[in-house]
């Protein structure tokens, strides 16, 4: 009897354990209505999406950044026998801002609109174990692939009670590196499924007119910058190589054999911060540049101001100039002449050197109708002894320093061309050409008697908190980034302040930056005035001409 009755029992635990093995993932092909996040760990990113699925009627929707962006699906029909597509996004121009515009795209024989589901093909995906998620018990489901060298790895939870979607996410591996190249995770946070719709869920908002769809043609590029689900829930990933490709001719980058997969994998996570924050609706936009293959770290050797708190010396700011001078609503020193073309400073944190040579070569032109380019790699070979340290970081007023105890500054051309390395100092076999009298430091946070300095005095040396992946990104639009702060200490890299002005109701800084043309708007950017973002009035200064 106790015999049968063990036998029994392993019967019945094999039973147990090959259901356990034989469990399917859950299918999901009803109708669904879903919140929920994309995470990226390596790009700093969560972007938060709305889902609505209508597998009656072939229609699907997703809404990302809570409605700023929103992507509509409508599958071949009796109206359009291919499908259509919708995309609805705030647009800024140089006359509007933030105006909702929506943009159609009509499928083809060839490539018609499908709907889009926040689900994946979970058809190979193993049973792997219950595991605890969050507060709930989730069945986990796998699938590891294998390209080359990379070991993918995808796994899905769902929930024991109801089948509902936990978590998807996807971690890479390169053995060749020997380290994880990607991560992300999307989190299904709500879900009703069935789930009832009307036809104003699948609308255009507001009715209105569509036009044709943004930028040239619909490149694989177009497809995930506007539809990112493409890339973390199907494994849409031709847009990363074409995107690296380009990137790689426009920008003449030539990479090692065993450089260039690296190079790739943080392309793709830059290229992942570029296109969410794009689809977040802000001021301004983002787009690749030369620096879209550099690591934070190669970036962070750019920034290379270095505030010390202590006596700086100069002048006092002459603070009857903000009672006597009327400063004009918008003022731009290009336009009469006083800036040079900007500069490339390259992986040397010699910014200080711009912005000294910047506000000099700016004052200098105020008194003698001449633009000279003046030499930033003398400031960078010769003024340790005032304590800064070349292509390790400095301050502006060393360098004024600097200049007034060696009579002056030389021209780029009289000394060398600027070489983003630590040379020789080459002092005694050049004349100066330029030599100032003095300095002064403005008030520290004061925007007025910045805008004030800025139309008298000529270009400003300022500061800024660049430690942020959207300024290195910048494109254009006004600059306004929360997580900036804009104490002394914060600040951490050197530019020039070459004017001001209001665009579309936003009062900026008119910035000139020394990371080449392709950064920015052709080198410049538009620096929010709000609440002294970035620390633009925080450490500026200039000089006077002797």
């Amino acid at each position: 009897m106790a015999k049968a009755s063990r036998t029994v029992s392993l019967l019945c635990l094999c039973y147990l354990v090959c259901l356990a093995l034989c469990l399917d993932p859950p299918q999901y092909t009803k109708s669904y209505r879903a919140t929920g996040s994309i995470r990226l760990p390596y790009a700093e990113i969560v972007e938060p999406f709305t889902a609505y699925y209508d597998n009656v009627n072939n229609r699907s929707r997703i809404d990302y950044y809570n409605g700023v962006q929103k992507t509509i699906q409508l599958g071949p029909s009796k109206s359009a026998a291919f499908g259509v597509g919708y995309l609805v996004v705030p647009i800024s121009t140089q006359t509007v801002m933030n105006k909702y515009t929506c943009f159609q795209s009509n499928g083809s024989k060839g490539s018609p609109i499908e709907m889009t589901t926040i689900i994946p093909d979970l058809t190979k995906f193993k049973f792997v174990g219950t595991k605890v998620f969050g507060s709930e018990l989730a069945n986990t489901f796998q699938l590891i692939t294998t390209e080359g060298k990379k070991v993918n790895t995808y796994t899905f939870w769902s929930s024991t009670a109801d089948d509902r979607p936990l978590r998807y996410e996807m971690m890479g591996y390169d053995s060749l590196l020997g380290s994880h190249y990607d991560k992300y995770f999307v989190d299904y946070d709500s879900w009703v499924s069935p789930a009832v719709f009307t036809a104003e869920d699948f609308a255009v908002p507001g009715g209105m007119p569509c036009g044709d769809f943004p930028g040239p043609g619909q490149s694989s590029i177009h497809a995930v910058e506007f539809e990112p689900i493409k890339e973390f829930v199907h494994h849409y990933s031709a847009h990363v190589d074409e995107g690296f490709k380009t990137f790689k001719d426009v920008h003449n980058k030539k990479y090692k054999s065993h450089e260039d997969e690296p190079r790739k994998h943080v392309f793709r996570q830059n290229l992942r911060y570029i296109n969410s924050k794009n689809r977040a609706g802000l001021s301004y936009k983002l787009a690749v540049n030369h620096l879209s293959a550099h690591s934070s770290d190669e970036i962070r050797v750019m920034r290379g101001f270095r505030y010390s708190a202590r006596d700086h010396g100069g002048k006092a700011f002459p603070k009857h100039l903000l009672t006597t001078v009327d400063a004009p609503d918008q003022w731009d020193w290009r336009l009469m002449g006083a800036v040079t073309p900007v500069k490339d400073q390259a992986i040397c944190g010699s910014c200080w050197s711009f912005g000294t040579t910047g506000t000099i070569e700016g004052a200098n032109f105020l008194k003698t109708g001449q633009l000279v380019r003046l030499s930033q790699q003398e400031l960078v070979d010769c003024s340790w002894g005032f304590g800064n340290n070349g292509c390790d970081g400095g301050e502006d007023f060393r360098a004024y320093k600097y200049l007034l105890a060696n009579g002056g500054l030389s021209t780029e051309e009289l000394y060398k061309p600027y070489e983003a390395i630590d040379s020789v100092c080459l002092k005694n076999k050049v004349k100066n050409v330029v030599q100032i009298s003095n300095y002064t430091l403005l008030p520290q946070g004061d925007q007025n008697a910045l805008k004030i300095a800025l139309y008298e005095k000529g270009p400003i040396s300022v500061a800024i908190d660049a430690a942020h992946k959207s300024f290195v990104f910048y494109s254009n639009g006004v600059y306004y980034e929360p997580e900036c702060k804009s104490g002394p200490d914060d600040l951490d890299h050197a530019v020039l302040a070459v004017g001001y002005g209001v665009m579309n109701g936003q009062s900026y800084w008119l910035v000139k930056n020394s990371w080449s043309t392709y950064w920015g708007n052709s080198g410049y950017v538009l620096m929010s005035q709000k609440d002294n973002n970035c620390g633009v009035a925080t450490a500026a200064s200039f000089v006077e001409i002797k």
